[in-house]
């Protein structure tokens, strides 16, 4: 399927048939905290991974800069600046298609990852004393965060979570401990609205990103990072800056 077919199948799904596959599924968050943390594997243990887009950089910079709270020291690239939290706080290049170099990540890569703390953590999410998580910019997380555990599959942009543990119709659920449990019919169908507002975006964005897309030679250490305005160093200026 071609990208602007993908974007008008998306256009024109319908809220209330995602709410009753949502409600079928059936869902509550228990604040495991399991889709914000880092995890092992059998190669090691692998950071968060979550896509952010540029536009979301920036409401979380904005939404950052009005709370005191979000990762203290604990982070992966910490800003210089008391006042203000920059762009490589919010988000790093997304590691697929990176290699190791003699110095680190090195090449192209597509779209931005929600950064991480030195422990693969996101660097927004925090637990209280009773080991309860919660997002410390809830208000302005991006889009995938916002609908995990689910996503809708239309094609070749559709599902980046991985596998769907269960799915109904073009709803698909993801790994989550919340999936299952009873939802209102009003929880479900604000749900679907963001559900159905992220396959748009997530299209727009793949759709921006072929037009503006140019190979680039990187030399040795250098990272390169392609979204929908263009390519960009990893602190989000221009490439050409």
């Amino acid at each position: 399927m071609d990208l602007e077919a993908e974007l008008d199948r998306a256009r024109d799904l319908d809220v209330s048939e995602l709410a009753d596959a949502i409600e079928s599924i059936g869902f509550e968050c228990t604040r495991c905290g399991a889709c914000c943390k880092g995890y092992e594997t059998d190669d090691g243990s692998e950071p968060h991974t979550a896509t952010v887009f540029p536009d979301e950089v920036r409401s979380l910079q904005e939404a950052a800069d009005e709370n005191d709270d979000t990762g203290g020291d604990d982070v992966a690239a910490a800003s210089t600046s008391d006042t203000s939290m920059e762009w490589r706080d919010v988000a790093r290049p997304m590691p697929y298609g990176l290699v190791d170099g003699d110095d680190g990540p090195e090449g192209e890569t597509f779209e931005w990852a929600l950064q991480t703390t030195s422990c693969g953590d996101c660097r927004f999410y925090e637990e209280d004393d009773a080991g309860m998580g919660a997002c410390t910019v809830h208000d302005a997380r991006p889009l995938i965060c916002e609908t995990y555990p689910f996503s809708v599959a239309l094609g070749g942009t559709s599902q980046p979570m991985g596998e769907a543990v269960d799915e109904e119709g073009v709803v698909r659920a993801h790994e989550c401990e919340g999936l299952g449990r009873d939802i209102s019919r009003e929880d479900a169908e604000e749900l679907a609205r963001a559900l159905k507002t992220r396959a748009i975006k997530e299209v727009e964005e793949a759709i921006r990103l072929s037009e503006s897309y140019a190979p680039v030679e990187t030399d040795p250490g250098e990272v390169v990072v392609h979204d929908s305005e263009g390519a960009k160093q990893p602190d989000g200026t221009p490439l050409e800056q």
